[in-house]
């Protein structure tokens, strides 16, 4: 008889999907719902959760399925820079603008790569500044600052 086998990596994956879907899911429970037409607050809420409890089981039938391969190293790198990347984001956008944040969180996350050089990343951040500008003030019409009161003088 063969023994059971199974990726642990993507088992834990998979419950903590379903863990925090499930919490979610509950959360939205206690809001209005509403219908597909007129949704209330909580409709948003416990669509995205029914999905991430479904990719959640998704992911531990296939952990089932599949013995998968070991962890390998952590990237550190990554780690450290892409995720303080939206917390540099929220706390700069409102003082110095959009553009300026968008450039600065650019800069930073595009760190995460050992083969990005500074010439690279200042003009990966300038060309997603305008990207973000055209795309965000211009096609979208949302109205916010561009630059802040941080650098008005």
């Amino acid at each position: 008889m063969k023994s059971l086998t199974f990726d642990r990596t993507n088992a834990l994956c998979g419950a903590l999907f379903v863990a925090i879907g499930l919490f979610f899911l509950s959360e939205s429970l206690g809001l209005d719902i509403g219908t597909a037409f007129r949704m209330g607050p909580g409709y948003f809420p416990m669509l995205l959760s029914a999905v991430l409890i479904l990719l959640g089981v998704v992911i531990l039938v296939q952990a089932v399925r599949v013995e998968g391969e070991p962890v390998g190293p952590v990237a550190w790198r990554g780690m450290l820079l892409i995720l303080p990347a939206p917390i540099v984001f929220g706390l700069t956008v409102r003082g110095l603008g959009f553009v300026p944040a968008v450039f600065i969180t650019a800069f930073v996350a595009s760190f995460a790569s050992s083969r990005m050089t500074l010439v690279m990343a200042l003009v990966l951040s300038a060309l997603l500044a305008v990207f973000a500008v055209v795309v965000f003030s211009y096609g979208l019409g949302l109205p916010f600052a561009r630059f802040g009161p941080w650098l008005r003088f």
